[in-house]
């Protein structure tokens, strides 16, 4: 007997955080207007996607001191624009980054519940942490954690969130008009939490949401993050874009995740991809390296590797060689903002050295070599052969997508390459579940009531 094959999960994002954005084409339009989120979500309803991802940035990047414009800067409170597309699509699962630094449970508890009725259990959490001073500025208490507690904090915050969820039972709501009897139980909504970060209790005002408790997603590399994930979270954003180095993340989330108790389908496994067509494939690579091009200029190729080196790099050529001098972590960050997530400064200088005398590239040809997503880059029948390939063979089980053009690079992937996913019997054709969950296939949540995360 057969195996059957993989449903594709998708999401679909709307680039206006980094820069892989093309916010100077001619054809580009707003990061931040309602329209754009609008088109993007209702273009990916279209094509039977999973849900739509927004990113969030709390804080304007800069570069010694001053905000720069390789990274694009703005972005709308997350709620706000989820609640705002829900009531203009159906089905569309509604995923927002929230920081669990700088947002307390109640709070936290109360907007993703609230987003869930109001989309009919469509709500998403993409659960962040930060531990730096700079981003912290921002906030009222400094913000500021030490980077081995910002995973204590992290599990308390959705441990505490989860208890509110759970101060509600799917039937505490009996509303019978004739005995005038509203509640089942008078205690419903009541909870109690005790940690080292948050000692709460109270009444939680938000009744129970249509999924029981939205989903969960989270993204993270190293052990600590592995472990977080594959015990919380509904689905894991990965960073590895090919096999079979994404097939053995996969292999190690599900093996983390069955040995915290979970099923090893119970946490999807979903890479950030990007994607250019063309009518043949000569065609698409051409395109793809203008777009790339474009994207990684000898300024923002700089920036980038300041980010590991920690050293103003304004002075060198971009079309010359990756510098001599080593990185320097002890001095202040040139970069603020956006993390480092190389594990050793010095390791990852030499290794991009190696890599430029080997391939015989420049500074600027490295970074476009090395900081690639891995992008998908073909004819429509040739992407879609890259997808159903990828998660057959366990890379995924699915890709969240987004283009170099906002708002419309999406309709392309939608009107081509989407039916050939759908001739394959890997992608649905209708929605057949009402809520992310069902749509997602994950299990349905029992009510499990947490008073305390200091055991």
């Amino acid at each position: 007997m057969s195996t059957p094959r993989k449903q594709v999960i998708l999401g679909a994002y709307l680039g206006g955080v980094n820069h892989h954005t093309a916010w100077w084409h001619p054809e580009a339009g707003s990061q931040i207007d309602f329209s754009s989120f609008e088109h993007t979500a209702r273009t990916a309803e279209r094509g039977k996607f999973d849900f739509f991802f927004l990113a969030e940035g709390l804080i304007l990047r800069e570069r010694a001191g001053k905000i720069f414009d390789q990274d694009i800067i703005g972005r709308p409170d997350t709620f706000t624009v989820l609640a705002s597309i829900a009531a203009v699509t159906e089905h569309l699962g509604l995923a927002g980054t929230i920081n669990a630094t700088f947002n307390e449970p109640y709070e936290l508890a109360r907007q993703l519940a609230s987003l869930d009725h109001l989309s009919g259990g469509r709500a998403a959490w993409n659960v962040v942490t930060s531990f730096d001073a700079f981003t912290g500025q921002n906030f009222r208490r400094g913000g500021f954690l030490d980077p081995a507690d910002r995973y204590v904090r992290a599990e308390e915050t959705l441990n505490a969130v989860r208890a509110l969820w759970d101060s509600w039972e799917a039937d505490d709501i009996v509303a019978d008009k004739d005995s005038g009897r509203f509640l089942a139980r008078a205690e419903a909504g009541e909870f109690a939490f005790h940690g080292s970060q948050f000692d709460i209790s109270g009444r939680f005002t938000v009744p129970r949401s249509p999924q029981g408790r939205p989903v969960i997603l989270q993204a993270g590399v190293s052990p600590q993050g592995r472990d977080f994930a594959a015990a919380n979270a509904d689905a894991i954003f990965s960073p590895y874009g090919k096999l079979p180095e994404a097939a053995d993340f996969y292999r190690d989330i599900k093996a983390r995740a069955v040995a915290a108790g979970r099923a090893a389908d119970d946490i999807k496994i979903l890479p950030s991809a990007s994607f250019v067509l063309g009518d043949t494939e000569g065609e698409a690579i051409e395109k793809f390296r203008a777009i790339r091009d474009e994207q990684v200029t000898g300024q923002t190729a700089l920036i980038l590797l300041e980010q590991i080196w920690n050293r103003d790099l304004s002075g060198y050529d971009p079309e010359g060689p990756i510098p001599d001098i080593d990185p320097d972590p002890d001095a202040a960050p040139i970069i603020q903002g956006r993390a480092f997530l190389h594990q050793d400064r010095f390791a990852t200088a030499e290794r991009l050295r190696g890599i430029a005398e080997t391939k015989k590239l420049t500074l600027r040809e490295v970074v476009i070599d090395q900081f690639e997503r891995g992008p998908l880059v073909g004819t429509p029948a040739q992407v879609a052969e890259q997808i159903d390939t990828f998660v057959q063979n366990d890379g995924s089980d699915g890709f969240i997508l987004g283009s170099h053009l906002v708002p419309w690079g999406l309709d392309e992937f939608v009107d081509t390459v989407v039916p050939l996913l759908q001739d394959r019997g890997v992608l649905r054709g209708d929605y057949e579940g009402t809520t992310l969950r069902d749509n997602l296939g994950l299990p349905r949540v029992r009510s499990a009531k947490v008073v305390s995360s200091d055991a």
